[in-house]
């Protein structure tokens, strides 16, 4: 009797073995926007209803923010789809975004038929090359993958997963023609516990280095930490606060490491950056040895790089360790760099400290530099107070920023676009959790909080979600208020309303001697400050809208939007004239250096 025959493959399509990987990888949203290039693939969708959802948006760059920051609150990448031609080009800025700031998502973009390639056929870019998406991107994510037959669909798949997770995290491109998301394949989906589930990228540094970092560590007289997102994405919070506690170091942050310890900490020194407070910059720019974790010392954090105002480099012995060597020496010498991820490297670095502690090795006495500090503290706290007590119309800005910290409670997201607003937030505002505030760092698109937003609530439905947004860049993604009430995401949107690009008039008055232009939004009739009503936009949209002009109104307002449970905007009116001060500073070259707003510059 012969064997019985094995049943036949069941033969699928491009676009539903590509969504069978993501569900498989456990990928609970799809963000993206319709176009005649990616109807397969929205089909696909449409079939695996009940296991992956999916969410219009009104802007291809809205889908790629939205995953950009469920990321940063879950932890699990999310996927977009965006069509050909222009929808895809709309793409590019969230990407950037996300590259920058190392976080990943997996963008899925249509493109035109492969029959098609080189012809010229409607949105097709090939001028330089055919089908040429993949050169628009290439400066913008890790990778593009472009696979051409439904053989190559496959590893194209899994590959570009593995790409974006591994090493330093970041975007990927899956660039799909027409009819490979339609083209049946009958090899099975890559399983993922067989290929990037069995990946570790959490390497250790050298033994030898920890060894040395150690030394140093422990005999410093005047040591600091420096925390960036590398700490806070890479799970590495409770090692830290384990080590600073253990060593009693005192902990600065990058803008994007804001968070990884309790700003209320007693080692907590604050933001290290132009607008710095005072204990944080000149501890740090003090410090005999600056030990250095997940951060890319860029011009904010390190006053343009200019000695004595965020760091001073040397002598300052600096201990910089990274997942990405292209980091390590960048920007600054270092006594020890380190390759590793740092959760892995602190540790390391802990089971050294605790063997050299049980022997009877104990670190040097910290006693002197933290009363100092603490000093150092105390004047910046007097140089903000008055801030706080600002009863103005429009509201102070510095106030504003204080009230909306303080209505929100300790598992609230906070998530800020760019503008002069995100300046005062990540100064003032005091997160107690890594994932609490949230802000683009490395690129700056206007929009990402907009947007962003929307992705952070879907991520944690439970937390309340308040987006502090900039006047310019709500009209940007004013689109987001269709998505919010379509799909009932009750996130609150505080539009900070300066009547202004405010950051950079802030600029042109201090570079350019007041010379303004392209910066206010003025009425035609009057030359008074003019914006569109947002609270009258909200309501159009469906969404609650209020206007306030009072610090204590603003409270409450916040207060009301997360209790309603809806989507709401509050469009209110602040101070446009004023900025941030500081004790770090900034430099545009040929235009000149800002002054810090407290301290000066320090020389060892």
């Amino acid at each position: 009797m012969n064997a019985p025959s094995k049943p036949a493959k069941v033969a699928r399509d491009g676009a539903g073995v590509i969504v069978d990987y993501l569900i498989r990888e456990k990928v609970p949203y799809v963000f993206g926007l319709c176009g005649h290039g990616n109807i397969g693939f929205i089909d696909a969708l449409h079939a695996r209803a009940g296991d992956i959802k999916t969410v219009s948006v009104h802007h291809e760059s809205v889908a790629g923010f939205m995953a950009d920051v469920y990321y940063r609150v879950s932890g699990q990448p999310t996927a977009t789809f965006t069509s050909c031609g222009p929808g895809s080009a709309n793409l590019p800025i969230s990407l950037a975004n996300a590259f920058f700031d190392s976080v990943p998502f997996y963008a899925v973009t249509g493109n035109v038929p492969t029959s098609q390639f080189n012809r010229g056929a409607f949105q097709e870019t090939y001028r330089h090359y055919q089908a040429d998406f993949p050169s628009t991107v290439r400066a913008y994510c890790k990778r593009v993958f472009q696979p051409t037959t439904a053989a190559q669909l496959p590893v194209a798949v899994r590959q570009a997963w593995k790409t974006m997770v591994t090493g330093r995290p970041g975007p990927v491109v899956l660039d799909v023609p027409f009819d490979i998301f339609n083209e049946p394949i009958p090899e099975e989906t890559p399983r993922p516990e067989d290929w990037n589930a069995n990946i570790s990228c959490r390497c250790g540094a050298d033994p030898e280095g920890v060894k040395k970092a150690a030394d140093m560590l422990m005999a410093a007289q005047r040591p600091v930490i420096l925390v960036g997102q590398g700490v806070r994405y890479g799970g590495a919070t409770k090692e830290l606060r384990e080590l600073a506690e253990k060593l009693r170091i005192p902990v600065a942050m990058s803008a994007s490491g804001i968070g990884a310890i309790p700003a209320d900490h007693p080692l907590a020194l604050g933001l290290v950056a132009r607008n710095g407070p005072y204990q944080a910059n000149h501890s740090a720019r003090q410090a005999d040895v600056l030990l250095a974790l997940g951060v890319r010392f860029d011009d904010r954090t390190s006053s343009s790089w200019i000695p004595g105002f965020s760091f001073t480099i040397p002598p300052t012995k600096l201990i910089h360790v990274d997942i990405d060597p292209d980091e390590i020496a960048r920007n600054y010498p270092v006594a020890l760099g380190l390759m590793a991820d740092v959760r892995t490297f602190l540790r390391q670095l802990l089971a050294e400290v605790d063997a050299r502690i049980s022997r009877g090795q104990m670190p040097a006495e910290r006693g002197p530099w933290l009363d100092a500090i603490a000093g150092y503290r105390k004047e910046w706290e007097t140089f903000i107070a008055p801030g706080f007590k600002a009863d103005t119309t429009p509201i102070a800005p510095q106030r504003a920023a204080h009230e909306i910290d303080r209505v929100l409670t300790e598992d609230a997201i906070l998530v800020s676009d760019i503008g002069v607003h995100h300046n005062w937030l990540i100064q003032f505002c005091k997160p107690k959790r890594p994932d609490s505030l949230i802000g683009s760092m490395g690129f700056g698109p206007m929009g990402f909080g907009v947007a962003g937003a929307l992705g952070a609530k879907l991520a944690a439905p439970d937390r309340p979600c308040v987006a502090v947004v900039g006047d310019g860049a709500f009209l940007m993604h004013a689109n987001v208020l269709g998505t919010a009430y379509e799909y009932q995401i009750p996130v609150v949107y505080v539009v900070w309303n300066n009547y202004a690009y405010g950051s950079i008039r802030g600029l042109q008055r201090g570079y350019l001697g007041g010379r303004e232009l392209a910066t206010d939004f003025k009425h035609p009739g009057s030359d008074k400050p003019y914006n569109p009503d947002f609270a009258a936009m909200a309501r159009a949209a469906g969404v609650a809208g209020v206007s306030v002009g009072k610090a204590s109104e603003l409270a409450d307002a916040v207060r009301e939007g997360i209790k309603s449970g809806k989507p709401c905007v509050i469009d209110a009116n602040i101070d446009g004239d004023l900025n941030p001060a500081g004790a770090g500073i900034w430099e545009l070259p040929g235009m000149g250096r800002s002054k810090p707003g407290i301290g000066k510059q320090y020389v060892p």
